[in-house]
């Protein structure tokens, strides 16, 4: 017999707790959560850029984990007193869970790129990074709610590929030109092994056994992967480093807020009730996002030829997305290939 829902898009008890396209909200969060995650994200390239420029990176993102889960886990206790709900409180194998969760998704994932774009163009970050929109449906084959990849979504992630090469291909002066460092390739893979740790994260979430709800849950995993953060900042010594900077904690307060809360809820609920594939469109869309901010605020020049990759890719996204095509991908009440945990 299944669990009562707890309102958690992640799988309670053998159920999987995931809304339907009949919810008359449905509709309404699909489109939130996939505009948060499009445009608060594409703008972190830029905002990431910003901030480990006047801060120390690994201590810059620990402390955005760490307060942005402490927040994100006070809110869901609210919240739950407020609707005298019983409090979220983690068992045993949640912590397990957890910890797994936070490791790939903060530590490998956001440590790898935050690092990365320290030496890393934005533009070459931002293709690197839709290397998750193939990761994720790849490891979304497997599991209990594995998925295949329709035809259909299979051709917008080519077409959105190919639109994402046009908006970081820049000429004689493409971004793999622009490396200056004397590091190698070790930037580029730390970009790409923060990738791989995404999609294992998403993979891992969609199919996690949990009485917590999304919001719980992503505060405690940002929260445990922000505390992982702090061991490399402490080994590189950047606690002595960190120092009063008006851009670097302006930035650090917008990835807390919007990045961390607002748009890893938002995630958390997408991974879980939409399609792998469909997930990881906003590799797609946040590069083109990160080269239209990079114009507009740092006065960067963009070519015709990024301006119709742009288009390009949001065609792709709209073709993946297309409300026919979101109702057919919409995962069932209950999960597919179940497996014993």
């Amino acid at each position: 017999m299944c669990a009562q829902r707890t309102g958690a898009g992640l799988v309670s008890n053998g159920c999987t707790q995931s809304l339907t396209t009949e919810d008359p909200h449905y509709r309404a969060k699909l489109v939130f959560s996939f505009a948060t995650i499009y445009l608060v994200w594409g703008s972190t390239y830029l905002t990431t850029k910003l901030g480990v420029a006047e801060l120390p990176p690994f201590l810059f993102g620990a402390v955005r984990f760490i307060s942005g889960g402490l927040l994100l886990y006070a809110i869901a206790w609210w919240l739950a007193a407020r609707e005298q709900r019983p409090r979220p409180r983690p068992l045993a194998h949640d912590w397990r869970n957890l910890a797994l969760v936070g490791c790939f998704a903060v530590l490998v994932s956001n440590g790898g790129n935050i690092w990365g774009l320290q030496y890393v163009p934005s533009n070459q970050a931002a293709l690197l990074n839709v290397s998750a929109a193939f990761w994720i449906p790849l490891f979304g084959l497997f599991g209990r709610r594995a998925q295949a990849v329709p035809i259909r979504v299979a051709l917008g992630l080519g077409v959105g590929f190919f639109g994402t090469v046009l908006v970081a291909w820049s000429g004689e002066d493409s971004a793999a030109a622009q490396l200056g460092h004397d590091l190698g390739a070790w930037p580029v893979l730390a970009v790409l092994l923060g990738c791989v740790g995404w999609s294992a994260a998403t993979f891992y979430m969609r199919n996690v056994e949990t009485g917590l709800d999304v919001m719980a849950f992503t505060g405690l995993q940002m929260l445990l992967g922000g505390l992982m953060m702090l061991v490399p900042a402490l080994l590189l010594g950047e606690p002595a480093r960190w120092h009063w900077s008006p851009v670097g904690f302006a930035s650090l307060i917008y990835m807390t807020l919007f990045s961390s809360c607002l748009a890893y809820t938002a995630y958390a609920w997408l991974s879980v009730h939409v399609a792998p594939a469909q997930v990881g469109t906003y590799g797609f869309v946040n590069p083109a996002i990160a080269v239209l901010l990079g114009w507009w605020i740092l006065d960067e020049a963009l070519s015709p030829m990024q301006m119709i990759g742009t288009a390009i890719i949001f065609a792709a996204m709209l073709w993946i997305n297309w409300p026919g095509s979101a109702r057919r991908a919409a995962p069932s009440a209950e999960p597919q290939n179940p497996v014993d945990r």
